[in-house]
């Protein structure tokens, strides 16, 4: 059984992760309304990844019998000057969210709920990822500045990129 501490916690989490779906959706609108497809792409991938997010979530609360409560989804930004400030403002979101996730399993240790404490451990991995994926672009458009060819380059390069499905969510319907 979830603490009401931990259960109002993960329906917050819930709530984030579903604004930074819509976040990255609203980036990537703006990156494809500028031209930049590959960027468009990379934000779109991250969409649906913020969604998975929040359907692991939410699967987790209702499989402890508890819950979920959806809440309004605040408003977000929708223009950025560059695909570098976008990337940096996801960085500084993503160092948001670790926080959160950190605060989650912190709730989880104190009321010594050792299940929410492991399926959390997949959250605080994939906050890592998240928050290197955004310095990698970063890195690699501080490289090229205002060189254009290479913000094309890098453009192409995220284009690339694939959604795959989180982990968790494999072979659930």
């Amino acid at each position: 059984m979830l603490s009401q501490k931990l259960l109002e916690a993960l329906n917050a989490q819930v709530n984030a992760e579903f604004w930074s779906a819509y976040l990255y959706l609203s980036m990537s609108v703006d990156a494809a309304a500028k031209g930049y497809k590959g960027v468009a792409n990379w934000f779109a991938v991250q969409f649906r990844e913020e969604q998975d997010h929040a359907q692991i979530l939410m699967n987790y609360i209702l499989s402890r019998g508890a819950e979920v409560r959806l809440a309004p989804i605040a408003e977000v930004r929708t223009s950025w000057g560059s695909p570098l400030e976008m990337f940096r403002d996801t960085l500084e979101h993503e160092r948001e969210v670790t926080a959160m996730i950190n605060n989650l399993c912190r709730i989880a240790a104190d009321d010594r709920d050792f299940a929410s404490s492991n399926m959390l451990v997949w959250f605080v991995d994939e906050q890592v990822e998240e928050e290197e994926s955004a310095k990698d672009q970063i890195d690699a458009l501080e490289q090229v500045e205002d060189n254009k060819l290479g913000i094309y380059m890098i453009d192409k390069e995220l284009a690339a990129r694939t959604y795959a499905q989180a982990a968790p969510l494999a072979g659930k319907a």
